[in-house]
């Protein structure tokens, strides 16, 4: 492994170690991935995607989904409409829509291609509301979760070249004034 690749796996590990260490992530949750590969290896969004590169994200992302629990769901690029890569077990309990599309490195990014062919039995949606999510080289995740969505700020900024974000979801305050909201998901600290 290059000494580049190298350091992409340690931001990755460290930023999904803040993912873990936030309390923001609980069994089930639907986890939203918007990758750009391009951006990780310091190019233009759309004009570089690596596999490798994909390779070593999905790897630790598996690894946090076998850790907590949580649904991954991987953002596709604008030539698929930003359409989500999904266990197909997440299409029936949630009861999406399929779309018949195939991701490739050309249509839907290195990384959604990359999980496509790595999961069990992978399906392509067009839309989700997803819990949570993680936005690496700012590729627009945000029309991808739920109302309310609410940024986090973590140490780790960057993997690769790339920027990362992320981004939970609340529920949406109603009722105004008189409402209680104390017993929500409103307390976690942002």
């Amino acid at each position: 492994m290059t000494e580049f690749n190298q350091q992409v796996q340690r931001d990755i590990e460290a930023v999904l170690e803040e993912w873990k260490d936030s309390g923001y992530l609980h069994e089930g949750d639907l986890f939203v991935v918007g990758c750009s590969t391009s951006e990780v290896i310091g190019e233009k969004i759309g004009t570089a995607g690596s596999e490798e590169i994909a390779s070593i994200l999905f790897r630790e992302l598996n690894r946090l989904k076998q850790q907590t629990g949580i649904c991954l769901a991987f953002q596709c690029c604008e030539h698929l409409n930003r359409a989500l890569v999904v266990d197909r077990e997440i299409v029936r309990s949630s009861q999406l829509e399929e779309v018949s599309a195939i991701p490739v490195p050309t249509a839907g990014g290195s990384m959604a291609a990359h999980a496509y062919k790595q999961m069990d039995d992978p399906a392509v949606v067009e839309f989700i509301k997803a819990d949570a999510g993680m936005d690496i080289g700012e590729t627009m995740i945000g029309m991808q979760i739920r109302h309310v969505a609410v940024p986090l700020r973590f140490k780790q900024r960057f993997i690769g070249n790339a920027r990362v974000s992320g981004a939970r979801s609340r529920p949406k305050l109603i009722g105004g004034k008189r409402a209680n909201y104390e017993d929500t998901r409103l307390n976690n600290k942002c």
